[in-house]
C-alpha cells in the first residue's frame, strides 16, 4: 500500500445532519433515543458480542464485566490484526458507534489517521464526547482521530483515500450491501484492505427462520444476510482475494455464559443466539478483501 495524504479534515468537513430518512426506524431508535451502548450486556460502551479466546484464569470460572469489555476490545483487535503493516496508514471505521474501537485502532495499531463514521448523528456526538482527549489539539497521540456522519452506502470521502477499511458488528444492519461494497471499493486505494466482522445466516434456507427465533430480525433491526451472498457481493464490486473465516467458536458459548450470569436479564431471547449457532442457522465471521 502506497503512503499518501489522508483525506482533508477540520473546517472542510461537512456538518453533521439529521437522521437520514432512509435509516430504518428501528435502527434509528436503537442507536438514537435508546442508545444501545448503555445496555448492561454491552459493557464499557462497546456494542458487539465479543471475541472471548485467551481469557485469563481457569476455564469455567465466572465471567466478569472486565472479561466482557476485553472480549469486545479483542474483537476489534482480531479484525485490525488482519491488516499488514498498518503503521502510518489511513483507516475508516464504518459503523463506529461511540468510536471506542476507532480510538483503540489509533492507540494500539499505529495508524496515522482513523476516521470513525456512523449514520446516526447521535452516535457521532457520543463518539466525539467519549474521545474528546484524543480529538483535542493538545493530544499527545501520534495519529489523528476524527468522526464523520455518513452511511455505509454513501461514504462521504473522495476516491482512493483509505488504506484500511474495517467494520465491527455493523454489516448486519446494512440494507444495501451492494452499495456498501461499491463504496468500499471506491474509497480504498489500490492494494488497500477491507476487514469486517459480524454474524450472518449460514445458508439461504436458514435466513427466513431467523426472525421467528430472534426479535432483532423480526423487528427490522438486523437483516438475515447470507454469508455466501455477502462474499459474492464484495467480489461483484471489484474487490478480490475475498476470504471468510468462521469465529463462532470464540464468540457464542462464552457470550451465552456471560448472559446467563446477568440477574437483570428478564428476557431469555438473547441466549437464543447460541441455539441458532448450534443448530446451524447463523455464525459469526471475519471477512477480508483487497482493492485494486
Amino acid at each position: 500500500m502506497t503512503q499518501q495524504q489522508p483525506p482533508p479534515a477540520g473546517p472542510a468537513d461537512p456538518p453533521d445532519g439529521p437522521v437520514p430518512p432512509d435509516l430504518p426506524d428501528r435502527v434509528a431508535l436503537t442507536y438514537g433515543e435508546l442508545d444501545l451502548s448503555t445496555v448492561p450486556a454491552f459493557a464499557g460502551g462497546f456494542i458487539n458480542f465479543g471475541y472471548w479466546t485467551g481469557l485469563p484464569g481457569p476455564a469455567g470460572r465466572p465471567l466478569t464485566e472486565a472479561d466482557r469489555v476485553r472480549s469486545e476490545q479483542d474483537l476489534y483487535r482480531l479484525v485490525l490484526g488482519t491488516f499488514d503493516r498498518p503503521q502510518g496508514r489511513t483507516a475508516l471505521d464504518v459503523g463506529c458507534g461511540r468510536g471506542l474501537g476507532s480510538a483503540l485502532a489509533l492507540r494500539e495499531f499505529g495508524l496515522g489517521t482513523v476516521i470513525g463514521m456512523d449514520a446516526h448523528p447521535d452516535q457521532i456526538a457520543r463518539a466525539r464526547e467519549a474521545n474528546a482527549a484524543l480529538l483535542a489539539p493538545s493530544s499527545d497521540s501520534s495519529g489523528r482521530l476524527e468522526f464523520r456522519q455518513g452511511a455505509a452506502q454513501r461514504i462521504p470521502l473522495p476516491d482512493g483515500c483509505i488504506d484500511c477499511l474495517f467494520s465491527v458488528e455493523a454489516a448486519q444492519h446494512f440494507r444495501d450491501l451492494a452499495g456498501f461494497a461499491r463504496e468500499a471499493a471506491r474509497v480504498l486505494r489500490p492494494g488497500g484492505r477491507l476487514a469486517l466482522t459480524t454474524f450472518f445466516a449460514r445458508t439461504r434456507a436458514a435466513a427466513p427462520l431467523l426472525p421467528a427465533m430472534l426479535p432483532p430480525y423480526a423487528e427490522g433491526l438486523d437483516v438475515p444476510h447470507v454469508v455466501g451472498e455477502v462474499t459474492d457481493t464484495l467480489t461483484a464490486a471489484g474487490l478480490h482475494e475475498v476470504r471468510v473465516r468462521s469465529i463462532g467458536d470464540g464468540v457464542w458459548e462464552h457470550y451465552d455464559r456471560y448472559m446467563a450470569q446477568q440477574p437483570e436479564l428478564r428476557d431469555e431471547w438473547p441466549r437464543r443466539y447460541l441455539t441458532a449457532y448450534e443448530t446451524g442457522l447463523l455464525d459469526y465471521y471475519v471477512l477480508t478483501a483487497c482493492a485494486g
